[in-house]
């Protein structure tokens, strides 16, 4: 269970009126351990109760701020450290960590650093905030990184929001969610990268068949996306912060305006494209999704719970519910991945300056779900 022995520790935060709350939350006061809410045994009013989730193991612990999570074709994990500068390679049968070494150029701050990754053909792609932008490098991958190759600068970067999840979609292509960095005309602005879904090749040219000729922007009006996955009809979802009032799971489609900073959830408003689901921050605060047994699973940091949202086939009705697992359990869920089997690694975050971290945070856990 979690943080045995660690006392609640209360954290106020200041919100700046410009850009709201920070976008990942703070730590609040969670369900006593053993309520229905911890344990994960019911589901929040009006959601379904069909899932089921059980924790099968933890492969490792004692991470430092663990971000981007990937799997190599071996089955193995490589995982980074927003703050340490690090990819470190965990064996997933035994949990063994086999430093692979420090990204050069990274500069963390806040919620930048060393954050997302994706594994191609070799390659290591990796995310991070560098001294004057966010960017996107690729490194060989032997048993040390090879040196990084830029094939993306110039995101903007900031203290808050700079998104930061790539990951290769079913059309080989990188994709790359970012953040509009606390200045909230960013994301309306098309000439941007900043709150946007980028859509490039490999080496980081704009993909063919984007919705703008000579541009990797894909989709736009988004304040901070963490969160990419596609479903067995290949579509795009992607999880996003709201500032105080909504966060979202979009459905997303190639040159689609989503809709921030003019309107936060579903707003029925022409021209922008509304949520498939929302939750209120303290309920979520998104960060990593997955697919897997026909729905997208969802971490979220303030809601410290992993959510469920069950998608159904190209051209079905939406689906109606979400349910909510462990929550309180592990304190805040940054990365969820899909494993072999049907199953999910899922990351915490504890130790990213917001948690409350006791023995043996961070982890990685293997889940079993349905």
């Amino acid at each position: 269970m979690r943080r045995a022995g660690v006392g609640a520790v209360a954290v106020a935060v200041t919100c700046v009126l410009v850009t709201g709350c920070s976008s990942e939350g703070a730590a609040g006061p969670g369900p006593e351990r053993g309520s229905p809410a911890a344990s994960g045994s019911s589901a929040p009013p009006g959601t379904s109760e069909q899932g089921r989730v059980e924790v099968a193991s933890t492969l490792t612990t004692d991470l430092d701020s663990p971000w981007g999570l990937a799997a190599l074709p071996d089955g193995d994990l490589l995982v980074s450290s927003r703050d340490e500068r690090t990819i470190t390679r965990v064996d997933s049968a035994t949990g063994r960590r086999t430093p692979l070494g420090e990204v050069p150029g990274v500069v963390p701050e806040g919620e930048g650093g060393l954050l997302g990754l994706a594994v191609r053909d070799g390659w290591v792609y990796a995310y991070f905030t560098a001294e004057r932008d966010n960017r996107i490098v690729r490194m060989r991958l032997g048993d040390r990184l090879g040196p990084p190759e830029v094939i993306l600068s110039g995101i903007p970067k900031g203290f808050v929001h700079n998104g930061g999840r790539i990951a290769f979609g079913p059309d080989g292509m990188l994709y790359a969610g970012t953040g509009e960095t606390g200045r909230t005309g960013l994301a309306q602005d098309r000439t941007s990268l900043g709150g946007k879904i980028l859509r490039m090749t490999p080496e980081g040219e704009p993909a063919p068949g984007n919705p703008f000729p000579g541009s990797p922007v894909y989709s736009y009006g988004h304040r901070n996306v963490q969160g990419l996955t596609w479903d067995e009809d290949e579509r795009l979802w992607a999880s996003e912060f709201g500032q105080n009032t909504w966060d979202e799971l979009n459905l997303i489609e190639p040159g689609k305006n989503y809709g921030w900073p003019k309107v936060e959830g579903r707003a029925g408003v022409s021209g922008f494209v509304d949520p498939v689901a929302q939750w209120k921050t303290e309920d979520a605060s998104p960060s990593g999704i997955a697919y897997a047994r026909g729905a997208v699973w969802m971490a979220g940091l303030r809601g410290e719970r992993l959510w469920r949202i069950p998608v159904p086939r190209a051209g079905a009705e939406q689906p109606g519910g979400s349910e909510a697992f462990l929550q309180g359990e592990y304190g805040r869920l940054r990365t969820v991945l899909a494993a072999e089997g049907g199953g999910l690694w899922l990351t915490t975050s504890e130790t990213d300056t917001r948690g409350t971290p006791g023995a043996g945070d961070d982890r990685i856990l293997r889940l079993e779900v349905e």
